[in-house]
């Protein structure tokens, strides 16, 4: 008898490490997410959307839910908020500009994790996370450097943050490395996604004389008006080429999905911490789309090449010396640029022609 029980209290004893073990098995998570344009950009909402998607396959995971077109700053946090009181408890702020709305809300709601994309700022359930896409930018600029004929490359870019001017740096140290006559061109439109402003700025570049374009753009506008005047151009967020298939001659492009599934494990396995992610090349999340077969194959070798340099951590695009426009040196020879400097990032390099506005 005496065995009998023994036996009976040490599987009531297990009962309820059974029943805890089934409840973290049958912890669903329900995402949502933030989105700051169209999902149908083509580009940077696109791209996101993508990863949502690709996520949302998990068997753990819910059908998710997406915002687009939300404005940036603090009208933000009452979409967010909306996301909250329909019980997601992981949400996706997918813009810079929703960063203090982002812990705003998060500071009311510590039993949510929220991500904020391209920011810099955690709170005990907020994380942040990017790609270091200066290093495709950098690849894409030996591309634009070796098919302008006029050395004159145009730049469409957004707004004057870290991240853009970061961007805009990594590509024309790219461009001058293999051709140091070019110069890129910067005109900034203050917008994300606005199609005609963004086509307007890209004529505008072309009109002084402008062969090969690029852009930190969310549509295919600047694509757009280079094929329609003849020249190159360099996409970005995604592999546009079917907006431009005579302009397209490559792109640094996006893919989010693998670190949307990581948080989403994290999240049910309860092992989310907050953390600033910033991962390269080496992981998948950045990278080059494959170039148009208008780039020459040795241009396409030595791309191939400094990738793999890259990929290996033998490369990087911010190594001295670099001087700024005015000739002063920023980063030493031998040197190379630290996170903290690539993240707050606000001087041109020398070879970019524009002004970063106040």
């Amino acid at each position: 008898m005496k065995n009998l029980a023994l036996k009976m209290l040490t599987l009531l004893l297990a009962l309820p490490l059974v029943a805890n073990v089934a409840d973290a098995a049958e912890k669903k998570v329900k995402a949502g997410f933030i989105y700051v344009g169209p999902v149908g950009d083509a580009g940077w909402t696109w791209s996101h959307d993508q990863a949502r998607q690709e996520m949302e396959k998990l068997p753990f995971v819910e059908p998710s839910t997406f915002i687009e077109s939300v404005p940036e700053g603090a009208e933000s946090a009452r979409v967010i908020n909306g996301l909250v009181r329909k019980g997601h408890n992981l949400i996706f702020t997918t813009s810079f500009g929703y960063m203090d709305a982002t812990l705003d809300v998060a500071r009311r709601n510590k039993d949510v994790v929220f991500m904020h994309c391209s920011g810099f700022k955690t709170a005990e359930n907020v994380g942040n996370y990017f790609g270091r896409m200066y290093e495709p930018r950098y690849l894409s600029g030996i591309v634009a450097g070796k098919m302008t004929k006029k050395n004159v490359i145009g730049y469409v870019a957004a707004f004057p943050i870290p991240e853009v001017i970061r961007g805009i740096n990594a590509f024309a140290l790219g461009v001058r490395s293999v051709n140091p006559e070019a110069t890129v061109k910067v005109v900034w439109t203050q917008t994300w996604f606005d199609p005609g402003i963004e086509r307007d700025a890209a004529d505008s570049l072309l009109d002084v004389g402008a062969d090969v374009l690029a852009m930190h753009q969310d549509a295919p506008a600047t694509l757009q008006a280079a094929e329609a005047r003849g020249a190159y151009v360099i996409g970005y967020n995604s592999d546009m080429r079917t907006f431009a298939p005579k302009a397209f001659l490559t792109a640094p492009v996006w893919n989010w999905a693998p670190l949307y599934k990581k948080i989403a494990e994290q999240v049910k396995d309860g092992t989310w911490k907050s953390e600033a992610i910033w991962w390269g090349m080496d992981t998948g999340m950045v990278g080059l789309a494959p170039m148009s077969d208008q780039v020459p194959a040795e241009v396409q070798k030595l791309v191939a090449e400094k990738t793999e340099a890259i990929k290996a951590g033998k490369f990087h695009p911010f190594a001295g010396p670099i001087k700024d426009q005015e000739g002063k040196e920023k980063i030493a020879a031998g040197a190379t640029a630290s996170d903290p400097e690539l993240l707050g990032m606000n001087w041109f390099v020398e070879g970019v022609q524009g002004t970063i506005p106040k």
